[in-house]
């Protein structure tokens, strides 16, 4: 057995190694990093072999008042033609003005190959000239894109309604609008072999723990894959556990909450060609607080919060405790309760597992159906299919009354976390903790407490413990944690992040 282990591991990292060779050759490393000649027609002709054949590839010729010949290449739909036809070549074809190039921060000079190529792709016009081995590369992106809109994920009666959109630079100036801080730092980076994404990391520098700034950015250069199209690619590939159900990253379309993390001396990554932006270090209990929790009082937060989390126990527990109530202890419900489920399983042929087990896969895919299904169908179809199958259900003896009520309030809470991802968790948890309920009773649903604990003390998201503070114990954290003290009390910033300044608010500037 262990010679197999061992040759195993060996294979191993034999496809390892030979996938990460693979990968180095190809996509941009596989274009030659060759210096531009002096002459355009080269450099065109240099160009179009890097790209083969490429209909949307555009190659306007023209010449300068000197009478210089000039090029200037981009792709078809990425480029305003606008910008291109009146801000560049008019300018340089006009006898009027000076023999230079419009001073602009968007605009670079190079003379690699390489670098002219991803430019290109990158939605850039590249402008050439003969008898200069340079190329200008201007920012004329302008293709279509979706505008600022309400966020679709994350909707707050009070609140912000400004939400991410698909666009890079979009985002990051929404997060600047915000944090007028000169100490926000913004890295850059390109992940991706073939899709060459652009990513932001974000922080305050003087709030975030440089360590854990250094251990975020050290993982995102370890990323070598073929494609980023979207940031849920990179929150798996760099959080800790991959194999927990519970995120340990959050992701978040709202620029607010953003900026509110980086505040407490976060990190945040944006993608470019996704709304979603991602926060760490995570803590399990910022998934049942939402940003309203801190634009109402502090009494409305607090109640909210505690119907959360309330709401979260039923989706988790109400189906299984049922089970156990049932078939297991039905001694410790009252008599009347009793004779009132009994009658309504009278006529069900199947023990209250499978009964339970039949109606939440039937909610379970409702709910994906209506998801998948256009906008304004969607709901609708998820309504009157519930209403639908229950009833038929019942009339055809097939399940109670009772766990048609206990199904749909446990799907009702289920919708009451602020995070989808965190939602999602507890859905798939539900499963197991019912089948553990249907074959120990009230000690099944303890022991799955007791491994979901452990589990949980055992995370940590870029150092931080999961379950900050409530373990390890800190008091100073608990003013935000089940309930949301009033702001005068919250002078402090979280201290399980490890943050620079924790000074939120001086004592002398108290209301």
């Amino acid at each position: 057995m262990s010679q197999f282990w061992k040759a195993w591991q060996k294979r191993k990292k034999t496809l390892q190694e030979k996938a990460l060779h693979h990968h180095a050759d190809r996509s941009m490393e596989s274009v030659a990093d060759k210096e531009l000649s002096l002459e355009v027609d080269e450099n065109i002709i240099m160009i179009e072999q890097e790209l083969g054949r490429c209909d949307d590839l555009v190659v306007r010729r023209f010449r300068d008042k000197r009478g210089t010949e000039c090029a200037i290449v981009f792709l078809d739909g990425m480029v305003d033609r606008n910008v291109i036809s009146e801000y560049i070549i008019s300018y340089l074809s006009n006898p009027q003005i000076p023999d230079i190039l419009p001073a602009s921060n968007e605009l670079e000079s190079t003379d690699g190959l390489r670098q002219v190529i991803r430019n290109i792709l990158s939605g850039s016009a590249v402008l050439m000239r003969n008898g200069d081995n340079k190329a200008y590369l201007n920012n004329t992106r302008g293709w279509d894109r979706r505008s600022v809109d309400e966020p679709q994920t994350e909707s707050v009666v009070r609140g912000p309604r400004d939400g991410f959109c698909e666009t890079l630079c979009v985002n990051s100036a929404l997060i600047r609008f915000r944090l007028k801080d000169p100490n926000l730092r913004v890295h850059h980076m390109v992940i991706g072999q073939r899709t060459q994404t652009d990513v932001y990391v974000m922080y305050i520098d003087g709030l975030a723990h440089p360590p854990m700034v250094q251990e975020m950015l050290a993982r995102l250069e370890k990323i070598n894959v073929d494609s980023i199209l979207e940031s849920g690619y990179i929150e798996q590939l760099i959080q800790d556990r991959r194999w927990s159900p519970f995120p340990q990253i959050q992701n978040t379309e709202r620029p607010d909450k953003v900026v509110a993390n980086l505040l407490e001396g976060k990190v945040s990554i944006l993608v470019d060609g996704t709304p979603f932006a991602l926060i760490a270090p995570a803590v399990f209990s910022q998934f049942y607080q939402s940003p309203e929790d801190y634009y109402e009082r502090f009494y409305i937060a607090t109640l909210l919060r505690f119907i959360r989390i309330i709401s979260i126990t039923i989706a988790l527990l109400l189906p299984s405790l049922y089970i156990a109530f049932s078939s297991f202890h039905p001694e410790m419900i009252p008599s009347r309760l009793v004779i009132a489920m009994a009658a309504g399983r009278s006529t069900v042929p199947f023990p209250s597992l499978v009964e339970a087990l039949f109606m939440e896969l039937a909610i379970e895919i409702l709910r994906e159906a209506s998801v998948r299904l256009p906008g304004p169908i969607g709901p609708t179809i998820g309504i009157v299919g519930a209403l639908v199958v229950g009833e038929a259900a019942v009339s055809a003896g097939l399940v109670s009354p009772v766990m048609v009520i206990i199904v749909a309030v446990t799907t009702i809470g289920s919708f009451a976390s602020p995070s989808y991802s965190a939602a999602i968790a507890i859905r798939m948890l539900r499963f197991p903790v019912m089948l553990l309920a249907g074959m120990f009773g009230l000690y099944g649903i303890m022991l799955f407490l007791i491994v979901i604990l452990i589990h949980l003390s055992s995370l940590k998201s870029f150092g931080v413990p999961y379950m900050s503070p409530l373990s390890p114990l800190n008091l100073k954290g608990m003013k935000d944690l089940f309930i949301r003290a009033p702001h005068h009390l919250l002078r402090t910033r979280p201290t399980m992040f490890h943050i620079q300044d924790e000074i939120r608010m001086r004592e002398d500037e108290k209301p």
